[in-house]
């Protein structure tokens, strides 16, 4: 007899194994998501696209429709009340704190007496990328780019240079359209990008169904380049001392799904490939970007494990709680239908008759009701009363138990009751995984952020705008509010101690005061205005000390004057003021 075992799979999505959907190791979600058997999607990707598809049915209360399409009947019944968005926008919101700023190191000691060696540059530097950012929406990409992750597990930023407005693009792509081709599973970056997805047909238009292909890949350099005519290598303005013989080129394609024939992403034929054109007319078949990077940055939610390059969504050990808080909500619904209409049974009643069809009528239930009963009637009610109480009480129960495994605990999810809290440093307590959480998913960003900045002064150096020489680039991140409240007057009582024992230097008082939410919008100017201050307050004191002191002066020559009219005025006049300073001991007897 031949028994079928169920394939055990172990990857980045096996919390996932436990969905019908997902159960196939070959072709999973191909019933649920169809668009998944398109010859062209790479087998390696079905898995990871599956997940994604299935992550966002939670995020839009779908997921009681997936599960009826993987058999369960009843699901289509279940009720979803937004928890699990609720979750990923909690995370989302702590991750991203109040405010998010470009910060490039060395900055911050710009305005210091003596500040350090390239300070100037860097703050230079720093006040062209945040006008940038600002320009560019930098804040609304962001929270785009990191709500996908946090749900997801993986986000995908894109970015060009556009001659128009002579600054780089930044857009954010879903990540099932990310295509990444390793040639080395040890390589920090893919060598070649894939960014790919279906455009439907369109019959008004006389358009077919196609799919898009946008291809960034690192190559050598063509010989006979206008900018390296004989050697095929040129020098970047980044690295002005070195010659690279590498560029990234750019190909932008679709393709007839009608014209394919089994090819998989990265095997589509260039022959039957129609390729777009650019805003100056020019084609894009690998076209020169005159960089040596390639422009996409890959955002992962989480750390990845050893070997892999995906990061792990904010619902993924909790998928199965809110499955079975859905369930508990749809059985609380129930009860409580039957808790405030109760089931009724009626013995001896006299039911009234339909004239019609002289059948006895239903009874309803319902306000100001008069039921006829016989000496030996009886009615019963059916209450449901304590199975409803003891389905909310589960309710709370799975609520303590996601908050508890997704980290974001019951006091970042606000469900914590204030009066069990005893203590601000018990809060804290309270706070703790979700403050490791939040540690843990800025970690995973650091470097891409990082990352980001450094594409975009390269670009920025790459099309030559003004103000941006060549050089080396420097440093910059993306430096995150503060994701919970802070006592701000503890952190001030402590700044002013620290600071008046000279212990702290200013700059590291106003960076903690920035820390702790206090409205300072630039370290720096922050700085410089509290310097100008206190030199201007030190040079009134010395003018006051000033003043006193020619006072003083001028009162002495007079009364040295005054003594040259008279002998012994002058003395008699200081021994009387001496008398007169000096304390009257028996005064106070």
């Amino acid at each position: 007899m031949d028994v079928g075992l169920r394939q055990l799979v172990i990857d980045a999505w096996s919390w996932l194994n436990y969905k019908p959907v997902m159960s196939e190791a070959g072709r999973p979600g191909s019933r649920a998501f169809p668009e998944l058997a398109k010859t062209w999607v790479p087998p390696g990707e079905v898995r990871r696209l599956a997940a994604y598809k299935v992550l966002a049915s939670y995020d839009n209360n779908q997921a009681g429709q997936l599960a009826a399409l993987g058999g369960d009947a009843n699901a289509l019944e279940r009720r979803e009340l937004g928890d699990a968005a609720n979750l990923v926008d909690t995370a989302l919101g702590y991750l991203l704190g109040s405010e998010q700023k470009v910060a490039v190191e060395g900055a911050e000691n710009a305005d210091e007496d003596t500040p350090t060696p390239g300070a100037a540059d860097a703050a230079a530097v720093q006040k062209r990328l945040r006008a940038w950012a600002d320009k560019e929406l930098l804040t609304f990409r962001v929270q785009q780019a990191e709500r996908a992750a946090v749900l997801l597990g993986d986000s995908v930023m894109v970015l060009a240079w556009n001659p128009e407005k002579q600054r780089p693009t930044v857009r954010v792509y879903d990540p099932g359209f990310f295509f990444p081709q390793w040639d080395d599973e040890d390589d920090d970056f893919p060598r070649k990008v894939h960014l790919a997805w279906d455009l439907p047909a369109d019959d008004d238009a006389g358009l077919k169904a196609r799919v898009r292909r946008v291809t960034y890949e690192l190559g050598p350099i063509s010989e006979g380049d206008e900018e390296s005519p004989a050697t095929g290598a040129r020098t970047y303005p980044w690295e002005p001392a070195r010659a690279s013989n590498t560029t990234c080129y750019l190909t932008d394609a679709e393709w007839l799904l009608e014209d394919l024939n089994g090819e998989t992403l990265d095997r589509l034929p260039m022959s039957k490939a129609s390729f777009r054109v650019g805003a100056d007319g020019t084609e894009l078949n690998r076209l020169d970007l005159m960089v040596d990077f390639v422009p996409v940055v890959h955002i992962a939610n989480t750390i990845p494990d050893g070997g892999e390059h995906w990061g792990r969504s904010v619902l993924a050990r909790v998928l199965q709680a809110l499955d079975e808080l859905g369930a508990t909500d749809s059985d609380s619904s129930a009860a409580s239908a039957t808790t405030g209409t109760p089931i009724i049974g009626l013995a001896g009643a006299r039911l009234p008759v339909d004239r019609a069809t002289g059948k006895p009528q239903e009874l309803e239930v319902r306000a100001g009701a008069v039921w006829q009963l016989g000496e030996t009637g009886r009615m019963d009610a059916l209450d449901t009363s304590p199975q409803l109480a003891e389905l909310r009480a589960r309710v709370d129960h799975l609520l303590e138990r996601i908050a508890s495994n997704s980290r974001v605990t019951a006091a970042g999810l606000g469900t914590l009751d204030a009066t069990e809290v005893p203590s601000g440093y018990a809060l804290k307590l309270a706070l703790g995984p979700l403050d490791a959480l939040i540690g843990m998913m800025r970690l995973a960003r650091e470097h891409k952020y990082r990352l980001l900045f450094k594409m975009v002064q390269r670009l920025y150096q790459a099309g030559r705008a003004e103000g941006w020489t060549a050089g080396e680039t420097l440093p910059a991140r993306l430096a995150w509010a503060p994701h919970t409240p802070t006592d701000r007057g503890a952190v001030l009582e402590e700044v002013v101690t620290a600071y008046g024992a000279g212990v702290l230097s200013l700059e590291t008082a106003v960076a903690m005061l920035l820390e702790a939410g206090y409205p300072i919008k630039d370290a720096s100017q922050e700085v410089a205005r509290i310097r100008a201050k206190a030199q201007q307050e030190a040079e009134v004191r010395m003018a006051e000390a000033a003043a006193r002191r020619g006072r003083e002066e001028e009162q002495e020559d007079q009364e040295d004057q005054e003594g040259d009219a008279g002998p012994g005025a002058g003395e008699e006049r200081k021994l009387v003021k001496k008398e007169s300073e000096r304390e009257p001991v028996g005064s106070g007897r």
